[in-house]
C-alpha cells in the first residue's frame, strides 16, 4: 500500500490562495502614502493581468503546487511483512594463514595444491550454505586479525577469505590468540549462539595467550569451540633433481598439535577434526552444518520503497510547460512589435 511519511504537510495546499488574498490587503493598510490615481492605475493593471491570464496558465500554476507538495509529503509504497530467519547461530571462524599453510600435500580437482587453497574451496561452501547465520572471520598467523565482524553478508566473508595470501599474518601460528580474539567478538551474544570454528595446521609457537587457557576464558563465556586439524600424514619428497632416486616419505603434519587442539575442544563442549585430505575436510564441514538450530525471536520487516521523484518529476515537466505557454504570447508580441519596426 502506500503510505505518506509527512501527511500534515498537505495543510500547505491552500497557501497560495492564502498569500494571493491576505499579502495585499496588509499592504495595503501598512501604506503611509496613499495616491488615488496610481491605486487607479494599479487596480486597472491587476484586473487586466487576471482578465488576459488564460485557464491553461492558471492550472498549470495549481498543478505544479500541488506536485510539489505531493514530493514533499514522501508518499512511500510499503510492501507485505517479510519473514526473516527464525533460526541461525553466531559462526566466528578462524583460519590459519601461517607459512606452513603453503604446504602442497593435498589435491583438489586431480592437482596437486596448497592446505590454504583447499581450505579455501571447502570454507567457501560452508559460507555458501549458512543462510540465516552470522559469519565472522578471524585470521591468524604470528598475529591473530578480524577479517570481518560478525555478519549476514556472507558474499563478503567469502571474497575476504578467498583474497587472503599464505603468510600475510606472519610466519608463525598464534592459536591462543585467535581464540581469545574470537571470545572478544562473541561474548556479546546471546549464550546458546556462540560458535568458533578454529582451523589449522600446527602447534601453538608465539601470541600472549596459551590455547589450553584461551580455551578455558571461552568455556567462561560459554562459547562452543570445533577445532579442525588439516594436512596430510605422508608425502613424498623429491630425490636428486626431482627423480625418485632418493625420495623419501615425510610427515607433513608432524608439528601439528592435536593433544591441545583435542583439550581445547573438550573445555569448549565442541570437538575435534581431522582433515587429511580434501574429501574428509569437507565431510567435517557437512558434519558442522548439522548443528543444532538456536530458536531466535520471529522477525518481520516490511519493504519499503520511495516515490517522492514521480511527483517531483511530474512537477518540473509541468513548469517546462507553464514556462512555455507564458512567454508564448510575449515571444508572439515581440515578433509582431519588430515586424511593424521594419515595416516603418
Amino acid at each position: 500500500m502506500i503510505e505518506l511519511v509527512w501527511p500534515y504537510l498537505l495543510l500547505l495546499l491552500p497557501l497560495p490562495l492564502a498569500v494571493r488574498y491576505l499579502v495585499p490587503a496588509r499592504a495595503q493598510s501598512e501604506a503611509a502614502l496613499h495616491v488615488p490615481c496610481f491605486d487607479a492605475m494599479s487596480e486597472a493593471a491587476d484586473a487586466n493581468r487576471r482578465s488576459t491570464e488564460s485557464p491553461l496558465i492558471s492550472t498549470l500554476r495549481w498543478l505544479v503546487w500541488i506536485l510539489l507538495i505531493m514530493a514533499v509529503v514522501r508518499p512511500q509504497w510499503t510492501g507485505e511483512p517479510v519473514a526473516l530467519p527464525t533460526t541461525g547461530r553466531d559462526l566466528m571462524l578462524a583460519v590459519d594463514i601461517s607459512g606452513s599453510m603453503g604446504t602442497d600435500d593435498m589435491l583438489l580437482g586431480g592437482e596437486r595444491v596448497d592446505r590454504l587453497t583447499v581450505v579455501k574451496s571447502v570454507v567457501n561452501d560452508f559460507i555458501a550454505r549458512r543462510k540465516g547465520d552470522r559469519i565472522g572471520l578471524i585470521l591468524f598467523g604470528s598475529n591473530a586479525y578480524l577479517q570481518s565482524p560478525l555478519t549476514f553478508d556472507r558474499e563478503t566473508v567469502n571474497q575476504l577469505l578467498r583474497e587472503a595470501p599464505v603468510g600475510i599474518a606472519g610466519g608463525k601460528t598464534a592459536i591462543g590468540d585467535a581464540i581469545g580474539l574470537g571470545t572478544k567478538r562473541l561474548r556479546t551474544r546471546p549464550e546458546s549462539m556462540r560458535v568458533l570454528i578454529l582451523l589449522t595446521d600446527g602447534k601453538n609457537n608465539i601470541g600472549e595467550l596459551e590455547p589450553v587457557k584461551a580455551a578455558e576464558l571461552a568455556s567462561i563465556e560459554a562459547i562452543r569451540i570445533y577445532t579442525i586439524g588439516v594436512g596430510a600424514d605422508e608425502m613424498v619428497m623429491p630425490g636428486i633433481f626431482g627423480s625418485s632416486i632418493g625420495a623419501q616419505r615425510v610427515n607433513p603434519s608432524a608439528d601439528l598439535d592435536e593433544q591441545s587442539l583435542v583439550a581445547i575442544a573438550n573445555y569448549t563442549g565442541g570437538e575435534y577434526f581431522r582433515a587429511r585430505n580434501t574429501k574428509e575436510l569437507e565431510g567435517i564441514y557437512r558434519q558442522l552444518d548439522e548443528l543444532e538450530p538456536i530458536e531466535q525471536d520471529p522477525e518481520t520487516y516490511r519493504p519499503i520503497r520511495g516515490l517522492f521523484h514521480w511527483p517531483l518529476g511530474l512537477a518540473l515537466l509541468a513548469s517546462f510547460a507553464l514556462g512555455l505557454t507564458v512567454a508564448r504570447p510575449k515571444l508572439a508580441t515581440r515578433s509582431e512589435t519588430l515586424v511593424e519596426a521594419e515595416a516603418t
